[in-house]
């Protein structure tokens, strides 16, 4: 049987786009990618080298920031056939996800195992799968992320307007998060600040992997026991700062790790865990809180996922009698 050709790539023509205010302070081969989707990243720094692509009838870099009222002209592409978007059922889970939604937010309670956008061998994140279920939110992004084996509250813009408020919210250090986790042993610190710098390394085949150490970025981490159940600790986890893995480096490194965690748990106590049920790293996204534009408080929280809420009560609330 002969093969089937593959689909001509799509040819588009030249088009001038006039920035408005939610497009605003985007760098423009970010604006690019999304307007072109399917041109080789290099086709693409290619047409900004060339000058092909004009802002005001100027050549730009490729780290320009569009300003509202801009004039940018995209050039004629061709553009390859994009790859098979998400399959209805992802997308009808990821829907189902959203607990909250207004005219620039929308917040949902991220499933454990779903990377929050795809890349680095994962197709579809939650990103894509949102955009795939909300095609008319063009301008959807990620304003924070979580890891992917956490579940719990994650937030994303619908503006790029409400994007760059929410980012001067992170800088500013006024959102609030808030963590349910597991831990191994007993916790005997009552409230307890964690202050360790954290530092990125990679093990072999690029995985990141985070050590304590003097050479690494400022990390703190408030932990106040919330149950007790006789080898384990329930949690409530208050990162101050947003390091990756915080969470889970800190708790190990006081003696705690997280039950579940693969890379900086426990393999012993790990098994042990697989045994009464438990699948997965034992760590919730649970709350995240901020001050809106206008200065009012928003506060969100996403409840505990069912296949944790299970284990506590059928695995350890046994085991603790």
């Amino acid at each position: 049987m002969q093969p089937k050709p593959s689909s001509p790539a799509a040819a588009t023509g030249v088009r001038k786009v006039r920035i408005d205010a939610d497009q605003a302070g985007q760098r423009v081969d970010n604006f690019l990618r999304r307007e072109l989707p399917g041109l080789p990243k290099s086709r693409l720094y290619r047409m900004l080298r060339r000058g092909e692509v004009r802002v005001n009838g100027g050549r730009v870099r490729p780290e320009y920031r569009l300003a509202e009222g801009d004039e940018l002209r995209i050039p004629p592409a061709r553009l390859r056939a994009e790859p098979a978007g998400p399959g209805n059922r992802a997308v009808d889970r990821m829907a189902q996800a959203i607990i909250y939604e207004d005219r620039r937010l929308l917040v949902v309670n991220k499933p454990a195992g779903i990377a929050v956008h795809g890349g680095s061998g994962v197709s579809h994140g939650v990103i894509e799968l949102l955009r795939a279920a909300r095609p008319e939110l063009r301008d959807l992004s990620l304003v924070h992320r979580i890891d992917r084996e956490t579940s719990g509250c994650l937030v994303l813009a619908k503006r790029r307007s409400a994007l760059r408020e929410l980012h001067a919210r992170f800088r500013e250090g006024v959102v609030e998060k808030n963590y349910l986790a597991l831990a191994i042993g007993d916790w005997q610190f009552g409230e307890r600040l964690v202050d360790a710098p954290l530092l990125v390394t990679h093990r072999q085949g690029g995985e990141r992997h985070v050590i304590v150490h003097e050479d690494g970025k400022p990390a703190q981490t408030r932990f106040r026991l919330s149950r007790t159940y006789r080898d384990y600790s329930l949690l409530q986890c208050q990162p101050l700062t947003g390091r990756t893995h915080q969470i889970r480096v800190h708790a190990a490194h006081v003696g705690h790790p997280l039950a579940g965690d693969e890379r900086y748990g426990d393999p012993d106590a790990n098994t042990r865990l697989t045994e009464l049920g438990l699948k997965r790293l034992f760590l919730h996204a649970q709350s995240i809180a901020f001050p809106d534009e206008s200065g009012n408080e928003l506060h969100f929280t996403a409840p505990l996922a069912d296949d944790l809420q299970r284990f506590l009560d059928d695995r350890l609330a046994q085991a603790s009698r």
